[in-house]
Order: structure tokens, then C-alpha cells, then sequence
């Protein structure tokens, strides 16, 4: 259903049994999933590609162009994923020339006044609190949860099945499976809460918590501790990916309290 009090634009693509409500504004190059709900006010603009059964809420702004004086007005696109929820005035830009895209996954709650930069890259099931902002292409893994009024600097990256305490300034990367929080930004122990809720065995937490250890509470640098993980713990997807975020950060990873 589309209010006659909204404006739809004839180029832009809805699929079925989309709820536009009145005074809602939908560019033209858009395309919206099927059961999607445009609350009234929200805009949707030129890039979007928002998936099936969103529900958009009043003020938001999705696909908006980048606040990047980089940018000069390329085609780029902004991806919502589906069944994510998009509440109260949050804006999510669509991206640049650096990616060409800003991505949000799917199952996702993104609380209201969040904002959401130019070429982000956000993974399915995470939950960004009210008013936390990202700045150009942050990417967050899988099951992320940034508390209320988090700040998060250009090209961190953060780790999948984190916990980040709120009012938090993120400005290195924060590897997978733990809790953050303190300032400066700090290593605060497992989310084992957290793992255990999405079903991680006794076992895959404990050996985590094992390779945190070497990695934050051995006296040895990062370089060191890495080759003592790669040497003494078994090969498992969560030491892989552990080892592989920490050799890949461009940042370098937060410090242990």
C-alpha cells in the first residue's frame, strides 16, 4: 500500500506488498524487497537497494550522497539486507569511489540517530545502540553490538560477536569475540555471555579465552604472540580468524587494560 500523501518516484522498483506511508519520499533508482514498511517521513534516496521485510522508520535517510569532499558525484549505491530495521533519524550514505558501495546485512537493528558513512561495510545481526556514528569505510563483522553513542574512526575495522561498552571512541581495530570498553579503548576479557547465547560449545570459548591470554596477558608483542599461537594451538576457524584479523589489521588491535 502507497499513500496518495507520498511521493514515489516512476523509475523507482517495489516489490511486493511494500507499506509506503504518507509523506515518505522515494527517489527514482531505488529498489525496495518485497513486505518492506517506509514509515512516514523517511527518504529513500537515488542508490538504495533496501532487501525484504525492512521496516524503515520516521526521519530516517537511506542512500543519501557521502559527507566526503572526495566525492564527485559518481554512480555508487547504499545495500540494506533483509529483515533489518532502520529506526528514527538515522541516515546511512551511500558510497564513493573507494568502494562504490555502503553495506548494511541482513537481521540487523540500527537504533535511532545512528549514522552510518560513505563505504561501510556492516555484517548481518548486528546491533549499532542509538547514536553511534561510523565514519568512512569502517567495516563491523557478524553479531557486532556497538553500545549507545559509540564513535568509530575511518577504516577500523571490528570483529565479529563483539561487545563495545557505550559512549566508547573507537579508533584502532577490536578483534573478534570480546569485550571492549574503558578509555583509551581497551581489551576487557571474552563476550563469553555473548557466545554462549549463539551457541559456542564450553570448549570453542574456553580455547578463545586461551588464545586471548597468549595474545594480551603473555608479556610478549603482538608479532611474538601470534607465532606462539600459530605454534601452539591447533588449527580451529575461530583461531584462524583471530590470527587473521590481528595480521591484517591496518590499524593495529586495541591493548589490554
Amino acid at each position: 500500500m502507497v499513500s496518495d500523501k507520498s511521493f514515489v518516484h516512476p523509475d523507482a522498483r517495489l516489490g511486493e506488498n511494500v507499506t509506503v506511508d504518507a509523506f515518505a519520499y522515494i527517489y527514482g533508482n531505488t529498489e525496495i524487497g518485497e513486505g518492506t514498511w517506509v514509515g512516514p517521513g523517511a527518504v529513500i534516496m537515488e542508490g538504495a537497494r533496501i532487501g525484504k521485510n525492512c521496516r524503515i522508520f520516521p526521519g530516517a535517510v537511506v542512500s543519501a550522497i557521502p559527507q566526503d569532499l572526495k566525492f564527485k558525484g559518481e554512480e555508487s549505491i547504499a545495500i540494506i539486507g533483509d529483515n533489518t530495521t532502520i529506526r528514527e533519524c538515522v541516515t546511512i550514505n551511500r558510497g564513493t569511489a573507494a568502494l562504490g558501495k555502503t553495506v548494511v546485512g541482513n537481521n540487523c537493528l540500527i537504533m535511532s540517530y545512528v549514522h552510518v558513512a560513505h563505504d561501510c561495510v556492516i555484517g548481518n545481526n548486528c546491533i549499532l545502540v542509538g547514536y553511534t556514528g561510523l565514519a568512512g569505510e569502517v567495516v563491523v563483522d557478524d553479531y557486532a553490538i556497538l553500545g549507545g553513542g559509540t564513535v568509530v574512526h575511518q577504516f577500523v575495522h571490528i570483529g565479529g560477536h563483539v561487545i563495545i561498552g557505550g559512549g566508547s571512541k573507537v579508533r584502532m581495530d577490536v578483534p573478534p569475540y570480546i569485550m571492549a570498553d574503558r578509555d583509551p579503548l581497551s581489551f576487557m576479557g571474552l563476550n563469553s555471555v555473548g557466545l554462549t547465547r549463539r551457541g559456542f560449545t564450553k570448549e570453542q570459548t574456553e580455547r578463545i579465552d586461551n588464545i586471548y591470554r597468549a595474545l594480551y596477558k603473555n608479556g610478549m608483542n603482538t608479532s611474538q604472540a601470534v607465532a606462539h599461537i600459530e605454534a601452539e594451538f591447533p588449527s580451529t576457524p575461530e583461531r584462524d580468524y583471530i590470527l587473521s584479523f590481528v595480521k591484517n589489521s591496518k590499524r593495529g588491535i586495541i591493548r589490554s587494560r
